[in-house]
């Protein structure tokens, strides 16, 4: 009979981890793209709304910004609403945010339209993982994750890549329009192709509006069990103030700030040595790029090895010193970073919230949960502007110093991984 049940509760409650990564995929790309498609035309935004470089700077850092405002009520909203159902609002958001830019007569109203798109990507990041874990039966997390977790990835490079063609040939307009189709087109999908299962937490079957992502067995000790019985408590902030989840918080810091630390400055110190600009951008999202390979590959093995911990433990040791090497060094040193980091250090993206859900104490957390990592992420990508700003001095050449502080932080961030009790 139990085995029946158990069965009966798979047939009903489980998708394809195939299927659910890459519609979430999708709809990940699709506001990527919106986030990146700034950059590459920022010099003729700037001369179309006569904005000078700090306030065109401000095009993109609204997005961290919002993130950290916008991350824990996302978590909670998720829980209220259903991941899936925020999902798509997010979508929505982003298209809403479009409009606005479509329309923006002032760099003000500009900005403020990047305010709105960077709500919707901080919302569809927050829900994400969550569907992932809801949808997904958990020994196929791995690779759900893993496909994923390459969406920041491969949108910035597609919008990299299409928004200068894009932009010659129909205007700000024109670009504006086809990637908020592109979202709408990513929010059908998610409605059409996900679908969230009932599913039983602490012995309660889930309503589908708040979702427990997470199997009953999931992370929890047999006393931890034993203290939840039906009708468990409402899910609350201090919960999450665990040893483990700090010291994977402290992991993922580490991550976000060395992966800041070479997206937003090994461009110009690139440059300073004489480099072209195309080909010092390309060396610096390079890792990211293949990223589309060891990330989804990362979360198949650790789901055959049953085991995170040690993936992720050696991808983020390697993070220090790529940064370092990409700091200090223009050879094939430098080169050999930018493949380590790429087919290790950035498979780690998915593993990190693989990881996050095995230590959850308990599956009601989930929703709130994935709001606070994702507030941890955005500090951690500020920090990666900011604090390596200074780091660097204010003519930005301290590259060695700037360099041998990523590497101590890569260090202990994988340390604090390695301290974390994961399986």
């Amino acid at each position: 009979m139990r085995k029946e049940a158990e069965s009966e509760r798979g047939k009903a409650g489980h998708q394809s981890p195939f299927v659910v990564g890459v519609v979430l995929l999708v709809a990940g790309v699709a506001v990527a793209v919106i986030q990146y498609k700034v950059p590459t035309i920022l010099t003729d935004l700037m001369s179309m709304f006569s904005m000078s470089p700090e306030v065109a700077s401000w095009l993109m850092s609204i997005f961290t910004l919002m993130s950290i405002f916008v991350a824990l009520p996302s978590g909670v909203l998720a829980q209220r609403f259903g991941a899936k159902s925020m999902m798509i609002v997010a979508l929505g958001i982003a298209v809403a945010g479009s409009l606005i830019g479509f329309s923006a007569g002032t760099s003000a109203v500009l900005i403020a339209s990047r305010a709105v798109e960077g709500v919707a990507l901080t919302v569809l990041t927050t829900c994400g993982p969550i569907v992932v874990q809801t949808c997904v039966r958990r020994d196929r997390v791995g690779t759900a994750m893993g496909i994923w977790g390459i969406w920041g990835c491969l949108g910035s490079t597609i919008a990299a890549v299409m928004t200068p063609t894009v932009f010659e040939s129909f205007g700000l307009g024109g670009t504006w329009i086809l990637f908020a189709g592109f979202a709408a087109f990513a929010a059908v999908l998610v409605a059409v192709f996900v679908r969230m299962p009932r599913i039983q937490a602490f012995g309660r079957e889930d309503s589908g509006r708040s979702v427990a992502p997470f199997r009953k067995d999931a992370a929890l000790s047999d006393a931890q069990r034993a203290e939840a019985p039906p009708g468990a408590s409402k899910p609350r902030y201090r919960e999450l103030f665990t040893r483990d989840i700090a010291l994977l918080f402290a992991g993922l810091a580490s991550f976000n700030i060395c992966l800041l630390a070479i997206l937003a400055f090994v461009p110009t110190i690139l440059q300073m040595q004489g480099f072209d600009p195309t080909v010092s951008g390309f060396i610096s999202t390079a890792p990211m790029l293949l990223s589309v390979v060891s990330s989804p590959l990362l979360g198949a093995v650790s789901d055959r090895l049953g085991r995170s911990k040690p993936l992720l433990v050696a991808s983020m040791l390697v993070m220090g010193p790529c940064t370092f090497a990409l700091y200090v060094d223009t050879g094939v040193l430098m080169w050999c970073a930018v493949a380590l980091m790429g087919f290790v250090g950035m498979g780690s993206v998915g593993l990190f919230l693989s990881a996050y859900a095995k230590i959850l104490p308990r599956p009601e957390l989930a929703s709130i949960g994935m709001g606070v990592l994702v507030l941890v992420q955005g500090v951690g990508q500020f920090l990666g502007t900011f604090l390596v700003q200074a780091l660097l001095g204010p003519s930005l050449t301290e590259w060695t110093f700037a360099g041998g502080v990523l590497m101590v932080l890569g260090f202990a961030g994988s340390f604090a991984l390695f301290l974390c009790r994961i399986r």
